[in-house]
């Protein structure tokens, strides 16, 4: 699969987990009255484990990780949290900047996606999906 392809199929993935992201954070916040930042860390790891279903399913399907199921999500979710880091931190910054936003957390979590994109993709590529699949 092209380098093109996996981009946009990763873009795809990313389109997902921010929906989950933006509805998990949200509906923390407006339904059960979670702080917005302690909501964001459970969205996050929602968000997460749908990007990481999608992507090693359809994003990287002619690749693999050479690990079980349970010990590449759980290397999905520690390199996901290098993105998560940089997307947190823009999330923080916009919270701060626009209090307001507070009752509208979902908004943030769009604009600090976007940040976090890149990082993402090239630790999941580069570093846990890094090898082609072999016919057996």
């Amino acid at each position: 699969m092209s380098l093109r392809r996996q981009v946009l199929l990763f873009g795809v993935g990313g389109a997902i987990g921010l929906v989950v992201d933006a509805g998990v954070v949200q509906a923390l916040v407006s339904w059960g009255h979670w702080n917005p930042y302690l909501a964001r860390v459970v969205s996050f790891l929602a968000a997460a484990t749908a990007t990481w279903l999608w992507n090693r399913r359809y994003t990287f399907a002619q690749r693999h990780s050479g690990r079980s199921l349970a010990t590449e999500w759980a290397h999905w979710i520690a390199l996901m949290s290098v993105g998560a880091v940089v997307n947190y931190a823009a999330y923080a910054a916009i919270l701060l900047f626009y209090p307001w936003l507070h009752r509208w957390p979902a908004v943030a979590v769009a604009a600090s996606s976007a940040a976090a994109s890149l990082v993402n993709f090239a630790t999941a590529r580069g570093v846990l999906f890094k090898r082609a699949k072999t016919s057996t």
